[in-house]
C-alpha cells in the first residue's frame, strides 16, 4: 500500500498508509484523508488514484481495494497471504512482534508497601498494573528496572523499636510464630500497641523520639532491630508477590531510607538553581504551572521549618537518582489518582532543575479506587481496611465452589491447583481489564465466572484449545497456503494478527486493559471459528491448517496472559 502511494505521487513516497482493521473489509487504509490535505486534492480522488496504482494481479497480498466514504480505502487481502501470515507467526517465537522499546532504560515504580504494616486492598492495583506494564515493556525490548519504593523510614519506627525493646517477650519473627501466621501481621499488631502507648504515655513518646534519633545516627543495636523488621516484612510481602506471580524481588526493594543521605544535597541543588525559596522558615518550591488555594502557586515542601524532610523531598531525590545514577530514559510511577497533583509538581521541579530533559520522560500511571459490590469504598464489615490476603482468599474460595459445581469429580490436589489459579486470575483480570483511571467494583461472583469477559473465561479458552491439540496427538502443524479460507478462519487470523500492535499501544499508553480487550476478542473469535469449522474431523490439508490456527491461538492467549501475570493452564 505504501508503494502504491509513492507511485501516485513521488513526494508521498514512504508515507504511512495508516492501516486499521475494518468491519467492512479486512482492513481500512486512512492515509488519503491526511495526505490529500497536504497536497491540496480531494481525499476520495487520491484514494481512487491509490487503487489504480495497486498491483492486483494476484502476485501481491491485496486481493481487492475500493474507495469508501470521504476517502477511506477498504482493503481485502488474499487467502494465500492470510495463511502465509499464520505460518510466519507460528515460526516466530515472538509471534511476529518487534522490539520498539529496544535500548530504552525504563524504571517502573510500583507496589510500595510500608514496612511493619500489612498489604491491604489499596496495594492491589499498583502491584498488578505495575507488574503487567513492566512485563510488556520488557518484552518489547526495554531495559526495565523494577523499583519497590518501601516505606521504611520515619517516626513510627522509633516507637515500634522502643516498644519491642521494652517488651522483650513480644513475638514477631517468622520462626517464633504459629504455622501460617504472618510476621508482618504480628508487627502490625505490635505497632498499633506502640502507637497507643505513644499517645497515652508522654515518657514513652519521649523515649521513642530518642530512638528515632538513635536510628538516624546509626546506633548499631537500633539499626539491627530495624533491619530485622525490614527482613521479616519483606518475607511476608514475598509470600503475597509469589501468590500473585508478581516479578518483584528483594533486589528491587529500595526503601525511603536509601535516599535519606541525598535529601540535603537535593535541597541545596534546588536552592542553587533558584527553585527552592524560604517561606515562613521552610524551604518551598513554587509551581509555575499549577495554582493552589486562593490562586496562589501550588507548592512542594522541600525542607520543613524544623529542618526535617518529608516525602516531597524524597521523591525529588528519587527522580534525580534514577536519572543520574540509573541512567533512566523513561520513569513510570504507578500510584493512585489522588497523587496526581504531587507527581505533576515533582515532574515540574525535575524539569526546571534540569534533571528531566528532552531525552527523558516521567509519567504518572494513575488509577481509580476499588469499590465494594454496592459501589461504596471497599471496607470490612467493621469499617476497616481489607487485608490483601483476605481479598485473595475470598476469590479463591469462590472459585473453588464454581469449579466443584462444574467438575465434582476432581481430586483434592487438582481442585486446589485450579481454584488457586482461577481465583488469582479472576482478581488480576478484573482489575487489569478495567480502564485504570476508572473505579471498579470488587464482585467475586462476577469475577470467577466461566463466561463473559473474565480471567477465568480466558484461562478456560486456553485449556480448551490445549485439549483439542492433545486429542489430535499434539502434531507438528504445517500450513497449506493454497487452501481456501472460511470467513470464521479469516476473522480469527486477523484478530490474532493485531497482537503486536496492541502491545505497542499498551507500551505507549500504559493501559493494560487494551491487552485484556484484545485477548477477549481472540477468545471470542476462536469460539466462533470452532463452532463453524470442524477441526479434528476435517480432511487434510484443511485439518492441518485448522490445527495450526488452534496452536497459534493457544500461543497468543498464553503469551498475552503471561504479560498480564496470569497463568495459562492446559487443563481446567
Amino acid at each position: 500500500m505504501s508503494e502504491a502511494i509513492g507511485r501516485v505521487r513521488a513526494d508521498l513516497a514512504g508515507a504511512d498508509p495508516v492501516v486499521r482493521r475494518s468491519d467492512r473489509a479486512d482492513f481500512q487504509c486512512n492515509a488519503a484523508l491526511a495526505l490529500a490535505k497536504r497536497i491540496g486534492v480531494e481525499p476520495r480522488d487520491l484514494a481512487t488514484d491509490i487503487v489504480g496504482a495497486l498491483d492486483l494481479d494476484g502476485q501481491t497480498a491485496v486481493a481487492a481495494a475500493a474507495p469508501s466514504g470521504p476517502g477511506f480505502l477498504n482493503v481485502t487481502v488474499t487467502d494465500h497471504a492470510v495463511w502465509e501470515q499464520v505460518a510466519a507467526r507460528l515460526r516466530d517465537p515472538r509471534l511476529g512482534t518487534g522490539a520498539p522499546e529496544g535500548g530504552r532504560r525504563t524504571v517502573v515504580d510500583y507496589s510500595a508497601p510500608n514496612i511493619a504494616k500489612e498489604m491491604h486492598v489499596g496495594h492491589l492495583r499498583t502491584t498488578i498494573i505495575g507488574d503487567s506494564l513492566a512485563r510488556v515493556l520488557a518484552f518489547l525490548g526495554a531495559d526495565v528496572v523494577r523499583q519497590n519504593h518501601l516505606g521504611d523510614w520515619g517516626t513510627q519506627f522509633g516507637m515500634l523499636i522502643q516498644y519491642l525493646d521494652e517488651h522483650p517477650d513480644a513475638t514477631w519473627h517468622h520462626d517464633e510464630l504459629d504455622e501460617g501466621a504472618s510476621a508482618v501481621s504480628a508487627l502490625n499488631d505490635l505497632y498499633r500497641a506502640a502507637r497507643a502507648e505513644f499517645d497515652a504515655d508522654p515518657d514513652f513518646a519521649d523515649r521513642s523520639r530518642a530512638r528515632v534519633v538513635a536510628l538516624q545516627a546509626g546506633d548499631p543495636d537500633t539499626v539491627a532491630v530495624w533491619r530485622g523488621i525490614i527482613t521479616e516484612s519483606e518475607r511476608s510481602f514475598r509470600a503475597i508477590y509469589d501468590r500473585l506471580t508478581v516479578l518483584l524481588t528483594a533486589e528491587d526493594s529500595v526503601g525511603e531510607s536509601f535516599y535519606n543521605p541525598m535529601l540535603a544535597d537535593t535541597a541545596d541543588e534546588l536552592v542553587a538553581a533558584g527553585l527552592a525559596v524560604e517561606s515562613e522558615g521552610a524551604l518551598v518550591f513554587h509551581s509555575d504551572e499549577v495554582s493552589g488555594p486562593e490562586g496562589k502557586p501550588a507548592a512542594l515542601m522541600v525542607r520543613k521549618s524544623d529542618g526535617g524532610y518529608g516525602y516531597d523531598t524524597t521523591d525529588l531525590a528519587t527522580i534525580r537518582y534514577r536519572i543520574r545514577e540509573l541512567g533512566a530514559d523513561r520513569l513510570v510511577y504507578v500510584t493512585d489518582s489522588r497523587q496526581s497533583l504531587h507527581f505533576q509538581l515533582v515532574f515540574e521541579a525535575a524539569r526546571r532543575a534540569g534533571w528531566l530533559t528532552d531525552g527523558t520522560s516521567a509519567e504518572h500511571v494513575a488509577y481509580g479506587t476499588i469499590l465494594g459490590p454496592d459501589g461504596t469504598p471497599f471496607k470490612t464489615r467493621a469499617g476497616g481496611t481489607v487485608r490483601l490476603v483476605d481479598l485473595l482468599d475470598a476469590a479463591v474460595t469462590r472459585a473453588r465452589a464454581v469449579v466443584v459445581e462444574k467438575n465434582p469429580d476432581l481430586d483434592a490436589a487438582e481442585l486446589d491447583r485450579i481454584a488457586e489459579s482461577a481465583g488469582i486470575a479472576a482478581v488480576k483480570y478484573a482489575d487489569l481489564s478495567t480502564s485504570r483511571v476508572k473505579d471498579y467494583s470488587f464482585d467475586v461472583d462476577r469475577m470467577v465466572s466461566f463466561t463473559g469477559n473474565t480471567g477465568v473465561y480466558l484461562q478456560y479458552a486456553h485449556a480448551r484449545i490445549s485439549s483439542i491439540l492433545r486429542n489430535a496427538g499434539d502434531p507438528d502443524t504445517t500450513v497449506d497456503p493454497t487452501t481456501a479460507l472460511h470467513p470464521a478462519e479469516r476473522d480469527l487470523v486477523l484478530t490474532l494478527d493485531a497482537h503486536g500492535a496492541v502491545l505497542t499501544e499498551v507500551a505507549a499508553t500504559l493501559e493494560p486493559h487494551r491487552l485484556c480487550g484484545h485477548l477477549y476478542d481472540v477468545a471470542r473469535a476462536f469460539t466462533a471459528f470452532y463452532e463453524a469449522c470442524p477441526v479434528l474431523k476435517a480432511d487434510e490439508p484443511v485439518r492441518g491448517n485448522r490445527l495450526a490456527l488452534c496452536r497459534l491461538t493457544a500461543r497468543t492467549l498464553g503469551h498475552g496472559l503471561d504479560l498480564l501475570g496470569i497463568a495459562a493452564p492446559e487443563r481446567m
